[in-house]
């Protein structure tokens, strides 16, 4: 299979110790790139080095334990990675949580919880993207293109009721990724966005929402959705959108559209 509009070698992959996150690493590491893993759950990071032991004498497997909601340390984090792995050219942005609430009864919503799962979902991806753009930007040149990859969701663009919130910051990362695809137009750097149908996956899992039977047998083999996403990034777009399963139906509903509207609209980035 070729690679060509697929190049990135060295790739640091948010969200790593479960689901999409570890299944796309596996993929990665199969295809010969190197990955630098990043979770908050050591000893989960811990197994999967374990596993992949071979990799790590490699120099192909690199991981590192972080919380990215502490968003004062994420600049200097930022710059120890790029300092200790200089061939960095692609993140892959996958952490994210998802919860219910229901607003019809305000007192059992968590105002914490929600709050956490926005930044972790939204905030934290606007940080991450600010403090290693400079990097990006710098290594990026006819020769070698880098890249940020935006996991973000079907639901960002047909909410679910059960979970607004998720729907709400998986929303404002599309968007986000939409602009932020104007602004580094020409630069080299390119905005990718892979748009998940419901997974089978822990997102799901009875600890996270109790309210959901069977959670992680809900939506899309994990494997099919490794395997279509995979041949989708190598394929290529030519809006840089990918959207899996049951999402490619309402991404051809709603984002033609949009974007015939977007070209109504003046597009310059802010003069700051």
């Amino acid at each position: 299979m070729s690679t060509t509009n697929f190049p990135y070698q060295t790739i640091l992959l948010l969200g790593a110790t479960s689901g999409i996150g570890y299944a796309m690493a596996e993929r990665f590491l199969a295809e010969g790139r190197t990955v630098i893993l990043v979770g908050r759950r050591q000893a989960r990071l811990e197994q999967i080095a374990q596993k992949y032991s071979d990799k790590c004498k490699e120099g192909k497997l690199f991981w590192y334990t972080f919380d990215i909601t502490k968003l004062d340390e994420i600049a200097s984090w930022a710059a120890k990675i790029t300092a200790s792995h200089p061939t960095l050219d692609t993140l892959f942005l996958n952490s994210g949580i998802q919860r219910g609430f229901n607003f019809s009864k305000p007192a059992g919503v968590d105002l914490a919880m929600l709050q956490t799962e926005l930044t972790t979902n939204y905030t934290a991806h606007i940080h991450l993207t600010h403090a290693f753009l400079p990097f990006l930007l710098a290594k990026s040149s006819e020769q070698q293109k880098t890249a940020l990859i935006y996991v973000t969701s079907g639901l960002a663009l047909v909410p679910l009721s059960r979970c607004p919130n998720y729907c709400a910051s998986k929303a404002a990362l599309h968007h986000f990724a939409v602009a932020l695809r104007v602004h580094l137009e020409g630069t080299g750097v390119q905005v990718l966005e892979v748009m998940p149908p419901a997974v089978q996956t822990e997102l799901h899992d009875k600890e996270f929402q109790p309210d959901i039977e069977n959670g992680s047998e809900i939506g899309m083999p994990l494997a099919d959705f490794v395997d279509e996403t995979w041949a989708g990034l190598v394929q290529g777009s030519e809006d840089g959108e990918f959207p899996i399963g049951m999402a490619k139906a309402w991404h051809q509903a709603i984002e033609p559209v949009r974007r015939n509207l977007m070209k109504k609209l003046p597009q310059a980035p802010a003069a700051v």
